[in-house]
């Protein structure tokens, strides 16, 4: 049983591209695809709702952990029906970036799953394993369009 995943994808664009892609609200929300109420800001609560396909109209909500630009970004956000952090187990999302002769390494990482009720932590396994290659590929089509 693992506590992580990991995605790694090489972009053809400048890190500079990427990071503005993750870190910009609206820019965020265009690949991700979900409706930000505000920016990302360290410390701060960001809140939406998802437009993706199938999950439109479920809340968003995140905690920002950090950013570090252009490498690190990272925020928390909750499991289940309860979307408040303070209550509701959460696990870790982290954006890595490294500069590559062809423009960026992307490496998403989003760890722990050990947090989640037994019961529910193989479906969001899963799940996020399968949502986190989608994302993938939205980024990579939105900074190198």
């Amino acid at each position: 049983m693992t506590d992580r995943i990991t995605k790694s994808i090489e972009l053809n664009a400048p890190i500079e591209k990427v990071w503005h892609a993750l870190t910009d609200h609206t820019a965020f929300g265009e690949w991700f695809r979900v409706r930000l109420d505000g920016p990302f800001a360290v410390g701060g609560e960001t809140t939406g709702e998802m437009t993706y396909p199938g999950h439109e109209g479920t809340k968003w909500t995140s905690v920002t952990e950090r950013m570090e630009a252009p490498t690190l970004f990272s925020f928390r956000w909750p499991h289940g029906e309860d979307t408040d952090l303070s209550t509701s187990p959460s696990t870790l999302v982290e954006f890595r970036l490294e500069p590559t002769a062809n423009g960026t390494r992307l490496t998403i990482i989003e760890s722990g799953f050990e947090t989640l009720p037994e019961d529910r932590r193989m479906e969001a396994l899963r799940g996020n394993e399968g949502g986190w290659e989608i994302q993938a590929g939205n980024i990579k089509a939105y900074v190198e369009a």
